[in-house]
């Protein structure tokens, strides 16, 4: 019988009717469900978990988008206003998060404020306001709009010829949404770039000593997964990973 992979789903803190919840937005887990894969929230509770103890029981790890911001701490920079608003509990939990999914060989795929923390976590730095940079675009969607024109199409991202993520594709340009005010300043030294906006804008990583898949983009695949295919594309692809290294750390899984 096929089993589907389980993926760890970051989550964000949200204050809802004075009590804190741990949550993920519904288009991640849908998505990964699409692609036939188990999601399971990872609380973001910072040093009270037991990361390891989660990372030898699941196949792949998620890094979501979020409406916050990585704190400036983290790669730094005075914090300023313009950096708001933030999630401390996250930063605590996810950076850390993704260093450990890295050393252990986990199947990682980071999107949006994730691959931002990815960045992050591997010591590249942010720029806070990336449409106010000379020559940028305005990478940012009104949050007041229906998700379904907030997470529309919007632009090109071209792909480097001798990039993983074009292999997968299929492809050196597609068309991707763009939700989103912080950017990759400093890339990591242990990132390559694997596509770019036509403003300069680093739109999709990969980790190039990476014992499994790990790769990151700037735009929000989740949302469109089932309907466009590139998206698609990049969901199955992750989940695929996730099955060989759960075949690979537990045979009995992919019976």
């Amino acid at each position: 019988m096929h089993v589907g992979p389980v993926i760890l789903v970051t989550a964000d803190i949200r204050e809802i009717d004075g009590t804190l919840w741990h949550a993920a937005l519904e288009p991640y887990l849908t998505a990964l469900t699409w692609a036939g894969a188990v999601p399971l929230i990872l609380p973001s509770l910072g040093s009270k978990l037991e990361l390891e103890t989660a990372l030898a029981r699941v196949d792949g790890v998620l890094v979501t988008g979020a409406r916050s911001n990585v704190h400036p701490a983290h790669y730094g920079v005075q914090p300023n206003e313009i950096h708001e608003p933030y999630d401390p509990a996250r930063d605590e939990t996810v950076l850390r998060l993704i260093r450990l999914t890295l050393d252990l060989g986990v199947p990682l795929f980071a999107i949006c404020r994730g691959v931002q923390e990815l960045n992050v976590a591997l010591g590249g730095t942010l720029v806070a306001e990336v449409q106010e940079l000379s020559g940028r675009f305005d990478h940012r969607a009104p949050p007041d709009l229906p998700p379904d024109e907030r997470f529309q199409l919007a632009h090109d991202v071209t792909f480097d010829t001798d990039g993983r993520l074009a292999e997968v594709l299929g492809s050196r340009t597609i068309r991707v949404n763009s939700a989103h005010r912080q950017a990759i300043d400093q890339l990591a030294p242990r990132l390559v770039a694997e596509a770019r906006a036509d403003d300069g804008t680093i739109e999709a990583v990969r980790v190039a000593d990476a014992k499994a898949f790990a790769y990151g983009v700037q735009w929000h695949p989740e949302y469109w997964a089932a309907s466009d295919p590139p998206s698609g594309m990049l969901f199955r692809a992750f989940a695929q990973a996730a099955c060989d290294h759960a075949s690979r750390t537990m045979p009995h899984a992919a019976e």
